[in-house]
């Protein structure tokens, strides 16, 4: 336990329970300290003696309280004159003296220690004696390496470190993931994490209540969210990792929030996933053609095409064949080919038998896309569910079609028709990447229609 000196001034107070009761209370702050700490009045003589220094040195109080100086028990006898002046210097140096130097535990080991000393004053403002916090090297270095990472976690890091504290709201606040949510780090402090994030923000704050209650996942997870910006939505995906803060000085742990580190994977999975469709997309191109050389019937063949395209890229597909002899016979006439079905789901379906040509209205997409012999996209601008199914139903497309991509067929240097992928309000619209598929899919489709005219008749 702490001590101050028995046999002096506190046991010479006799039964006066006020100053007994501060004496205790000095007693017991001393004891409860993290760092070990002693005291020597002017004489060099040791007056206090806490239990971390105990636990550290393993000398006790009744043994340590009353010695004078290190000299003999705490400090090898070689050492101790310069141990001793070095920390009595205390007494006349402005502010506190940081030493290290190497003490005696009771067994006989050694202990390299860092220490803090400085003057304590007497009522008159003339030093009466000497403080020393001291505690081992490496638990001090310890301590300074995870103050030295946090700071660079926050000032230097190549990722976004976020601290949320435990209402979900970010409590510090690096310099990189300030940038990657578009904001100033004092502008983010405090701030709901639905005012940064447009999309993603309820997986995010579920992650986070989860680190919070059962603590860190045993692997990164991969985060799509999208960025409020003044331009708009951003999409991103972050690689994110989480730990639990809890405080150490509480018995039981407290939580204190969630340590949220994130890295922006975006071009890397984009890239991933573009290299997947492609190879989606090729095997699917493939199958076709193996399919398709076993129809009998080109047109069939022409069906088996759309409906190996359609998979994964689109809700529906019709082919509209060119009327007549072609477009330098007068104004386009379109006939419908092949369809996929408008309703339940199945095969595509070879139709227009009869020959009656659609009634497209001037500045139709697959009007279009015959006059310029190349693709077209179109989209229902309106964001009215009731105006988008009006859109759909004028060019005479199925009802819950948005999004549309118009390729040209060409064969042996002429246009034999249009093919017309549709997709829903569940889908994106149509990219340049689709685009060139679509192309892909109607020079199969179109060699199949010229075959079935050279075969079949008109």
């Amino acid at each position: 336990m702490s001590a101050s000196r028995r046999s002096g001034t506190t046991d010479e107070l006799g039964p006066d329970e006020p100053e007994r009761d501060g004496s205790d209370l000095l007693a017991a702050l001393l004891d409860g300290m993290d760092a070990a700490l002693c005291a020597f009045d002017a004489d060099g003589v040791l007056t206090h003696w806490n239990r971390e220094a105990e636990r550290i040195l393993g000398w006790t109080a009744a043994e340590a309280v009353g010695r004078r100086g290190f000299a003999g028990w705490a400090v090898r006898t070689a050492d101790a004159e310069e141990v001793e002046a070095r920390l009595m210097s205390a007494m006349e140096a402005p502010g506190r003296q940081v030493q290290e130097f190497a003490l005696l535990t009771k067994e006989g080991g050694r202990v390299l220690v860092r220490t803090q000393s400085a003057a304590v004053r007497g009522p008159d403002g003339k030093p009466a004696g000497v403080y020393c916090a001291f505690s081992e090297v490496h638990t001090q270095i310890d301590l300074e390496r995870s103050i030295a990472l946090s700071e660079a976690l926050f000032e230097d890091a190549a990722w976004g470190v976020v601290l949320v504290d435990a209402d979900l709201r970010p409590a510090v606040v690096n310099a990189h993931a300030a940038q990657a949510l578009g904001a100033g780090r004092g502008s983010v402090l405090g701030r709901p994490l639905g005012d940064l994030l447009s999309q993603g923000v309820e997986e995010l704050e579920s992650a986070l209540t989860h680190v919070l209650s059962e603590g860190a996942p045993p692997a990164p997870a991969e985060m799509w969210v999208n960025v409020r910006t003044p331009e708009g939505g951003r999409r991103r995906c972050w690689l994110s990792g989480f730990v639990r803060l809890a405080s150490p000085l509480a018995e039981e742990p407290v939580p204190l929030g969630v340590g949220w580190l994130f890295q922006d994977v975006t071009e890397a999975k984009q890239t991933e996933q573009e290299a997947a469709l492609l190879r989606f997309r090729a095997h699917q191109l493939h199958r076709a053609a193996r399919a398709a050389a076993e129809c009998e019937s080109p047109a069939e063949a022409a069906a088996v095409h759309l409906d190996f395209a359609l998979a994964g890229f689109a809700d529906h597909a019709l082919v509209d064949r060119v009327a007549g002899g072609g477009p330098a016979d007068g104004p386009v006439r379109l006939v419908r080919t092949v369809a996929t079905p408008a309703g339940a789901p199945g095969p595509s379906q070879v139709t227009g038998k009869a020959g009656l040509p659609l009634r497209y209205g001037e500045g139709h997409p697959a009007l279009q896309c015959v006059d310029r012999a190349g693709s077209v996209r179109a989209d229902a601008a309106a964001a009215d569910p009731e105006r988008a199914r009006e859109w759909a139903l004028a060019r005479q497309w199925p009802r819950d079609s948005v999004h549309a991509l118009c390729a040209v067929l060409r064969s042996r240097g002429r246009t034999l028709g249009v093919v017309t992928f549709l997709r829903s309000a569940g889908r994106s619209r149509f990219e340049r990447a689709d685009a060139m598929y679509a192309e892909d899919v109607a020079v199969r489709i179109a060699t199949s229609l010229d075959l079935a005219e050279l075969t079949e008749g008109p």
